[in-house]
């Protein structure tokens, strides 16, 4: 009888030990991925500025007793911020569009070339652009009766499809950076007011765990 009370005793503090366990790595999971992602991403640019610098101007990196480029941790991630904070400042002025926009058009038109720039364009500048199109989080019905995915509005019409009355809508997938694109009848759609493009992207990203705030 002892021994069986002494087991039961022992399952509750094991199972309390998972819980815990469990409640610590939904704590520290994501923290450690973002640093760890985070970290790399800086490494990975410190190790290829001092070559890129290296290779274009041989006398401004010094090596050391190894024959090793000497680095300067965080020193290639902070001119590569500055970079782009410089390219966005001046991207506004007119000579700069005018030398970008000739450069767009050639990169636009180069055979093989095209296919990969206009679509990494489209893609940076549906995000973070001028141009967003993920701004208009609807809900959308596309498997059965009743059943909706949250969706954006990427085109208002297709009528270059010869689909009228329909409109174009990307579907994001669950922890993953994919998605659909699909097609539908405008009285299957359902505009999302009360929750911002963010909250509506992140519930979806997330699986639906994350909250959403009106």
């Amino acid at each position: 009888m002892e021994n069986r009370r002494t087991a039961v005793i022992l399952r509750i503090y094991l199972r309390k030990l998972l819980q815990y366990f469990l409640q610590g790595l939904v704590v520290l999971a994501p923290i450690g991925i973002t640093i760890w992602v985070v970290i790399t991403l800086f490494n990975f640019v410190d190790g290829i500025l001092p070559n890129v610098i290296h290779s274009l101007f041989p006398g401004w990196m010094e090596k050391d007793a190894a024959g090793n480029l000497r680095r300067f941790p965080g020193f290639g991630s902070l001119v590569v911020i500055v970079f782009v904070l410089l390219v966005g400042r001046i991207s506004s002025s007119f000579l700069f569009s005018r030398i970008v926009s000739g450069f767009d058009n050639i990169l636009e038109h180069t055979p093989g070339i095209k296919f990969i720039y206009s679509s990494v364009k489209d893609f940076f500048e549906a995000f973070a652009g001028n141009k967003k199109k993920f701004d208009k989080p609807v809900l959308v019905n596309v498997d059965a009766t009743d059943v909706w995915r949250i969706g954006f509005v990427t085109q208002s019409d297709a009528d270059n499809f010869d689909l009228e009355d329909h409109i174009v809508v990307y579907v994001p997938h669950s922890y993953a950076i994919s998605g659909i694109t699909y097609i539908v009848p405008k009285e299957k759609v359902k505009p999302l007011r009360k929750i911002s493009a963010a909250d509506a992207m992140k519930f979806a990203v997330s699986g639906g765990v994350s909250d959403v705030s009106e």
